[in-house]
C-alpha cells in the first residue's frame, strides 16, 4: 500500500534526477568547445609568425645579396657609341634592382646628344637592365677652334667618334674662338646650305664658315668664294660662275673675293694686275 509520504519521496527523487541531468550536459559541452577554440588560435599565431619571418628573410636576401645589384646591362642598337658608353651614360652601375626607375634611366640617356631615342626595361637576373638605343646620324663634320664635332640634320652638336667617308667637312674661321659644346646647335639653314654646296662642288676638299659671310670655300683660282646660307645654293652658284667668267677678262683684274650671299646684290673685289 502506498502511503502519501512514499508518493512524495518519488516525486522528489524524479525532480532531483531531472535537474541534475539538465545542469551537467551544458557544463560538459561548454568545456569541450572552449578547449577547441584555444587550440585554433594558437595554431594561427604560429603560421602568421612563420610567414612574417619568411618575408623578413626574403627581404634580407634581396638587399644583401650581390646578385640583385647591377654590374652590367644588356645593351643593343649601338652604331657609333660603344656598349660601355651607353652603360656609363645610363648611370645604373652598382644600383640595386629595386632602386632603378626605367623612366629616370631613359631621361638620362635622352639628355645625351648622340642618342635620339631609348627604351629601358628591368627584370630578374641575369639581365636585370635591358637598354636599346637609337643614335642620331651625323650629317657633316664641323671644325672650330681646332676641335672637330659631328652635326646632325637639325644642327645638334655630337662628339665625333669615327672617321666616316663622304661626310662634308666645314672649317670655321678663326673668328670663332671657342669650340662647339655638346649643348649647342647650329642654325638649320647653315647645315642645309653646307650639304647643298657640298653636292654642287664635291671636288672642294672642305668648306669654310664665316659668322658674317656664311659658307664658302677657297676657289682654286686663288680667291675666296662666299655663299651665305640657305636653300638656294644652286642659284647662287650660277651667279657666282657668271661673275667669275666676266670679271677677269673684262676688268683685267685678279679676283680677291666674290660674295653672292645676297643673290640680288652680289659683291666682288679685285686686285689690280
Amino acid at each position: 500500500m502506498t502511503t502519501p509520504r512514499t508518493r512524495q519521496d518519488r516525486r522528489t527523487a524524479r525532480a532531483a534526477i531531472w535537474r541534475a541531468g539538465a545542469a551537467a550536459v551544458p557544463l560538459e559541452a561548454e568545456t569541450v568547445q572552449h578547449g577547441v577554440r584555444e587550440r585554433g588560435f594558437g595554431g594561427a599565431r604560429i603560421v602568421s609568425g612563420i610567414i612574417a619571418l619568411s618575408m623578413i628573410m626574403v627581404l634580407v636576401i634581396f638587399f644583401t645579396a650581390d646578385l640583385f645589384y647591377v654590374r652590367g646591362a644588356a645593351i643593343g642598337g649601338t652604331e657609333y657609341l660603344t656598349v660601355s658608353d651607353v652603360y656609363t651614360i645610363a648611370g645604373v652601375d652598382s644600383w640595386h634592382l629595386f632602386w632603378i626607375d626605367p623612366a629616370d634611366v631613359r631621361a638620362r640617356l635622352m639628355d645625351y646628344p648622340t642618342i635620339a631615342d631609348a627604351t629601358v626595361q628591368t627584370g630578374w637576373p641575369p639581365n636585370m637592365v635591358q637598354i636599346v638605343v637609337e643614335e642620331r646620324e651625323p650629317a657633316l663634320v664641323w671644325e672650330q677652334a681646332g676641335v672637330a664635332v659631328w652635326i646632325d640634320l637639325q644642327g645638334r652638336v655630337m662628339s665625333k667618334r669615327a672617321d666616316i667617308d663622304g661626310l662634308p667637312r666645314v672649317v670655321a674661321d678663326s673668328l670663332e674662338a671657342d669650340p662647339l659644346g655638346p649643348n649647342m646647335r647650329l642654325p638649320v639653314d647653315v647645315v642645309s646650305g653646307a650639304l647643298q654646296l657640298h653636292l654642287l662642288k664635291p671636288e672642294i676638299p672642305f668648306l669654310r664658315y664665316h659668322p658674317n659671310k656664311g659658307l664658302g670655300y677657297n676657289d682654286p683660282g686663288g680667291w675666296e668664294a662666299w655663299f651665305g646660307s640657305g636653300a638656294n645654293m644652286s642659284e647662287k652658284l650660277l651667279i657666282y660662275n657668271a661673275i667669275v667668267a666676266r670679271a677677269q677678262p673684262e676688268l683685267g683684274a685678279q679676283l680677291n673675293e666674290v660674295n653672292v650671299g645676297s643673290p640680288d646684290a652680289p659683291v666682288y673685289c679685285c686686285k689690280v694686275r
